[in-house]
C-alpha cells in the first residue's frame, strides 16, 4: 500500500453521518476513519512506507483468519445472520489491526 494514499481513508468517516439519518447506530463507528486525515501532514519516507506495508500485511492475515472462522461458523449455523455478523466483525477487526499496527511500528521506530 502506498502511504501517500493513506489520508484518503479519512473520507470513509463521512459514512458515519448515515447513523443520523438511519436507525442503525453501527454507522457511527465510521467516524473513526477521520483519524486517517492526520497522515496527510506526515512526511512520506522509506520507513513510513515499510510501516504501512507491514501493517497492511498484518491486517490481511487477520482478515483471512476471520473470514475462514466466519465462513465455518456460518456454515455450521442454520442462521444466515451469522454471515452478516462475521463480515462486520471481520471488517472492524481488520481496520483495528491496521491502526494498532501503525501506532506500534511508529512508536517502535522512534525509540
Amino acid at each position: 500500500m502506498y502511504g501517500k494514499w493513506l489520508k484518503y481513508l479519512g473520507l470513509l468517516g463521512f459514512l458515519g453521518l448515515l447513523g443520523f439519518f438511519t436507525d442503525n447506530p453501527g454507522f457511527y463507528g465510521f467516524f473513526g476513519f477521520f483519524s486517517f486525515f492526520s497522515y496527510g501532514k506526515r512526511v512520506m519516507d522509506e520507513r513510513f512506507e515499510a510501516d504501512v506495508n507491514r501493517s497492511a500485511r498484518n491486517a490481511f492475515v487477520v482478515s483471512m483468519a476471520t473470514f475462514a472462522v466466519g465462513l465455518a461458523a456460518g456454515s455450521l449455523s442454520k442462521n444466515t445472520q451469522v454471515f452478516l455478523l462475521a463480515f462486520a466483525l471481520g471488517f472492524a477487526i481488520q481496520v483495528m489491526v491496521f491502526s494498532f499496527s501503525m501506532v506500534y511500528y511508529d512508536r517502535k521506530g522512534n525509540c
